[in-house]
């Protein structure tokens, strides 16, 4: 999967941010918040050439983060393909768009060039990964070179 983090690397340097809100923006894809049922964070849609992120309003800022970087890899990854829900019990999901879809998400929100910041402490993997956004049952899809 290194060429997801390839092309995370290539948008970061595009758009000279790792934001997610911020490329989606650039990239003219629309982010909304709606009131969700609590199980789903969000989805993304493709129709007539437009594509959206549907993001849970009721989430916490992390989880909003983490979800629109997630939709954000579906609309690179995935764009003509209309996912399925991002629940709160599918984040390990073994569905190949949706480990491509986190993978996305991770290395966007935590690219490499950022692990430099915590070389000389006794954070965890799952400690950094979660002071960026990233749920810590995903830190284990960072890799790092």
């Amino acid at each position: 999967m290194g060429w997801i983090k390839a092309l995370t690397t290539d948008l970061i340097k595009k758009y000279d941010t790792n934001n997610p809100y911020e490329i989606a923006a650039s990239k003219n894809i629309h982010v909304c918040e709606y009131d969700l049922h609590e199980d789903i964070l969000g989805f993304y849609k493709f129709i007539r050439r437009n594509k959206f992120i549907y993001i849970n309003s009721n989430l916490s800022e992390d989880e909003k983060l983490y979800t629109c970087a997630h939709e954000l890899g579906h609309a690179e990854l995935h764009f003509k393909l209309n996912t399925p829900f991002l629940k709160k019990g599918t984040l390990l999901s073994i569905d190949k768009i949706e480990r491509e879809a986190n993978i996305f998400a991770v290395e966007l929100l935590l690219p490499d060039k950022n692990l430099l910041d915590y070389q000389n402490t006794n954070l965890s993997i799952q400690q950094i990964c979660e002071m960026h956004g990233i749920p810590k049952e995903l830190s284990h899809l960072k890799k790092i070179l």
